[in-house]
């Protein structure tokens, strides 16, 4: 089992950045609440925004929101609720261009947050295929952990849809 790497997604590179206990429990499919507020209204602007321009691609193991073509560039966009989490939703979405330039595509990335009517225009670099590949490594170790990392108490946790599961004997 030491050397079995599970398959990284992009999700899982987005929860990376926020909370280590929560890649290992998503991974190991321990369901969060589903009637938690925050999960609801990521479904509802998921649904909702962009519906008339939503061509989403799957293929892999990631899953683009919306993709387009502008000036001959092919544009790949993650929409989001909120930019409070901004350096995971671009690591996830460099990710995406990574996996993308891997296969011989080139594109550029846009993090859409609806909500703030705000865009963000995301490039791949180097630094970050270099970032992004420690983080693989590091989301495989944890997912070979036999049991979820301790919590941690972090900024995120008071919209945690694990926050019950984490915190219930506090």
């Amino acid at each position: 089992m030491e050397d079995y790497n599970m398959p990284v997604t992009g999700t899982d590179i987005w929860y990376y950045y926020i909370c280590h206990r929560e890649v290992w429990l998503m991974k190991h499919q321990i369901a969060p609440d589903q009637e938690d507020e925050s999960l609801d209204l990521g479904r509802f602007i998921s649904e909702i925004y962009y519906r008339r321009n939503k061509k989403e691609l799957s293929f892999g193991n990631i899953v683009i929101d919306r993709v387009r073509q502008e000036d001959g560039q092919l544009v790949v966009g993650e929409v989001k609720k909120s930019s409070r989490y901004m350096k995971s939703a671009t690591m996830q979405l460099l990710y995406y261009l990574d996996y993308l330039r891997r296969m011989g595509i080139e594109a550029r990335g846009e993090l859409l947050f609806p909500e703030e009517r705000k865009k963000e225009v995301v490039e791949w670099t180097e630094e970050a295929r270099v970032e992004l590949e420690r983080a693989v490594k590091e989301i495989q170790r944890i997912l070979r952990m036999p049991v979820p990392p301790k919590p941690k108490k972090i900024q995120f946790c008071a919209k945690c849809a694990y926050r019950e599961y984490c915190w219930a004997e506090e």
